[in-house]
């Protein structure tokens, strides 16, 4: 874990040396406060800017929730991805009814904190740690105990983490 978190501060530095920026990259973990606020790294915060868009990440069922976050310029990008979507598509609506039913733009606070709604804490199940990752362009939060069983199962080769996928793409 410690070696992941140094290959993402150094990517990070790279990316942002070249001009590259907009990175969202590594993990950062965090105590929410009794009012269900979370800090948002510094290092992040220009590129979320003022308000980020939280809703359910899209990892699937089971322990693996969390909430997937991003800055508004992002959402709505987004957004307009699944406009595109035709509406006999059922499947693909039920996720944008999903995705969006559950969406709150979480304004950052004079001290770096978002407020996480209620409802997207009882879906993620988080109560107090949290671990927050950098995805690229978005955020996940997660459950500290939650993203370490995850990332114990990618380790230990119990999750397909797709990297044959990846090869096929080129990456």
């Amino acid at each position: 874990m410690v070696y992941t978190s140094y290959i993402h501060s150094l990517c990070g530095g790279i990316f942002r040396a070249l001009g590259g920026g907009g990175v969202l990259i590594g993990t950062f973990e965090h105590n929410m406060d009794p009012k269900g606020r979370v800090f948002v790294p510094a290092k992040w915060r220009e590129d979320l800017a003022d308000t980020i868009i939280l809703t359910r990440g899209m990892r699937g069922q089971g322990d693996s929730q969390c909430l997937m976050g991003m800055s508004l310029e992002s959402w709505k990008s987004f957004s307009k991805r699944f406009s595109a979507i035709p509406m006999t598509d059922l499947k693909a609506q039920n996720v944008r009814r999903m995705l969006f039913a559950n969406a709150s733009d979480c304004d950052v606070d004079k001290q770096g904190r978002i407020l996480i709604p209620n409802m997207l804490r009882e879906h993620a199940r988080i109560e107090r740690e949290v671990a927050l990752i950098g995805v690229d362009d978005y955020i996940e939060i997660w459950d500290t105990e939650a993203w370490k069983e995850y990332t114990r199962q990618c380790d230990a080769g119990e999750l397909d983490i797709g990297y044959d996928l990846l090869a096929q793409r080129g990456i």
